[in-house]
């Protein structure tokens, strides 16, 4: 199996070794981007909308603030507005305004949103499976405690 270095054709060993780790973190996830952008985008989706509209299911009939969907995102985006705006253009959310609090705006899954990401539920864990599936569950669990730790450098 190649590593990193001859990967990228570098000729001399790194000179750090939190760069090597810092690349190879950041050359693994640009892989598993480019194999689950291609997924999403047979739907229609951007990886950022899907993350949108798992978040919508998941809060079922009662829906999400703007503020919460921005704080639940997995990968942080600009504009969380504008990827509202676009799924509700297609139909695949709304917004309602509170009764309680007219200045809350919930934004809800629609059915045909909730069509369209479950439908993706089997595809992205066979994606799940094909790319990290060759790992044993210790070694994913270190993986994401390893993961974490670099995380929670920021708390």
């Amino acid at each position: 199996m190649p590593n990193l270095q001859d990967e990228i054709g570098k000729k001399q060993p790194f000179d750090l070794p939190e760069e090597e780790a810092y690349l190879n973190v950041r050359r693994s996830a640009a892989t598993l981007e480019s194999f689950f952008g291609r997924l999403f985008r047979k739907a229609g989706l951007s990886e950022a909308t899907y993350n949108v509209l798992r978040i919508l299911r998941a809060a079922g009939d009662d829906g999400r603030c703007w503020g919460e969907i921005r704080q639940d995102l997995v990968v942080p985006v600009p504009d969380v507005t504008r990827l509202i705006d676009r799924l509700e253009k297609t139909g695949l959310c709304e917004r309602q305004r509170s009764v309680t609090d007219r200045r809350k705006v919930f934004i809800t899954i629609t059915p045909k949103g909730k069509d369209v990401v479950d439908r993706l539920d089997e595809p992205v864990r066979g994606m799940l499976r094909g790319r990290l599936g060759h790992m044993n569950e210790g070694d994913l669990r270190k993986l994401s405690s390893l993961l974490e730790q670099i995380r929670d450098q920021d708390t």
